[in-house]
């Protein structure tokens, strides 16, 4: 595989990626070891947002994280209120270093959970027992989705829909996906790589949607969802950016149209 704006005749799709080949180890070396400010901004937002949404709802929703591959913190983000969060997740390495992370997850998330903590609704529990019991890795597609019945109360999904396929109608798809599963009303947060050219994990390439700018989303998202604008946030300074080959992230929280 190739890294880069594709070409219109030749893109790389979704099936065609060794994704049972991912590296979990080197992904979270490069991007989670140590929390990087855009993280830290990324998750104080949806923490604000699931907190503003959900607020006294108790702890008896089902949440999902869409695509969650080696990344706690949007699953984190949704625990005060969820008795059961689906991890869904296609790859096998993946799946496999999710069910590792369910009985004590590893000290490197702490840092997150922190910054979740700075809200009151993340206070006076347990997070690693909340997580062992709600967390559960199911092994599936993001396009699966389209075909099953809308059973989630709120939701996440990050850096997934544009960083599985370099079609710009994947991507879309993806979305749509996403959105079908999540009940009337549902909160949800998803973040977007912008103008990625495709990233490197260990030795292999994987492809992302170049097209992706806040226009893109915001299309993607337009039949589905109630979007604020003060809750989409593009963040594009030079501390923003975690590796060449992108042009920033973008955030977008909202929930599901009745």
């Amino acid at each position: 595989m190739t890294s880069g704006p594709h070409t219109a005749e030749q893109p790389t799709l979704n099936k065609d990626v060794p994704w049972d080949s991912f590296d979990p180890g080197a992904y979270i070396g490069n991007n989670y070891l140590d929390m990087k400010a855009v993280d830290e901004e990324i998750v104080s937002r949806v923490r604000d947002h699931f907190s503003d949404r959900l607020r006294g709802s108790g702890r008896v929703l089902a949440g999902i994280d869409v695509g969650a591959g080696p990344n706690l913190y949007p699953s984190l983000a949704m625990l005060p209120w969820c008795e059961r969060i689906t991890l869904l997740e296609w790859s096998a390495n993946n799946i496999e270093y999710l069910e590792r992370q369910r009985p004590s997850y590893d000290a490197h998330w702490e840092p997150f959970w922190k910054v979740l903590r700075e809200d009151r609704a993340y206070r006076g529990f347990d997070p690693k027992a909340y997580f062992r019991r709600a967390a559960e890795p199911v092994q599936g597609s993001l396009f699966d989705l389209c075909r099953k019945d809308p059973q989630w109360d709120v939701g996440t999904m990050f850096f997934v829909a544009e960083s599985i396929t370099e079609s710009l109608e994947e991507f879309r798809r993806g979305v749509s996906c996403f959105m079908h599963v999540l009940r009337p009303g549902a909160p949800f947060a998803a973040a977007f790589m912008e103008h990625s050219e495709g990233y490197r994990v260990g030795d292999l390439e994987f492809p992302a949607t170049y097209e992706i700018d806040t226009t893109e989303v915001l299309t993607a998202f337009q039949k589905f969802a109630y979007i604020d604008k003060k809750d989409v946030h593009r963040m594009a300074d030079v501390g923003h950016l975690v590796r060449h080959g992108h042009t920033g992230m973008i955030l977008v929280c909202g929930r599901r149209k009745e």
